[in-house]
């Protein structure tokens, strides 16, 4: 199962009509790769101390349907593919329990689709190489569906 970490909107991530504001989207993915990696074993502290930090190098967003006020979010990562001393991550954020309610045949769909090219580099602000063990946990965690569920590994 894929990582997806559990979010609600509030009124502060909206914007005057209601729905989440489109620069919003991208704190909620900033979350859910924060906590995927704690998840993992890793807090942002741990890897400052060892001199790795990883720092975003390209967003590519697709905004597919809004998100409002109180919806319950899932915000997803994956890693797409990596190299040397960066990561491609696949993000998506669609609604918790979209088709409760709504018949069985309603189709969840995706809000947000992302790509994140994340680099690793050391504090003095040098590329190096992703740690092994770091990326080995990373990879072992399974792409999502293609279709959004509720079924996503969450936070132990």
């Amino acid at each position: 199962m894929a990582f997806a970490w559990p979010l609600r909107v509030y009124i502060e991530d909206t914007d005057a009509g209601g729905i989440v504001y489109y620069a919003n989207y991208f704190r909620f993915l900033e979350r859910a790769r924060s906590e995927w990696l704690r998840t993992l074993g890793y807090s942002q502290e741990q890897l400052r101390h060892q001199d790795v930090l990883f720092v975003v190098r390209e967003v590519q967003a697709k905004y597919l349907s809004p998100a409002r006020l109180d919806d319950e979010l899932l915000v997803s990562v994956a890693v797409e593919h990596s190299r040397k001393a960066s990561l491609v991550l696949s993000q998506k954020v669609w609604r918790k329990n979209a088709a409760a309610g709504q018949g069985a045949e309603a189709p969840q769909k995706y809000l947000v689709e992302a790509s994140i090219t994340i680099a690793c580099i050391t504090q003095a602000g040098r590329p190096q190489g992703v740690p092994a063990e770091i990326l080995k946990r990373m990879t072992a965690v399974a792409a999502y569906p293609s279709e959004p569920n509720d079924e996503c590994q969450e936070p132990l």
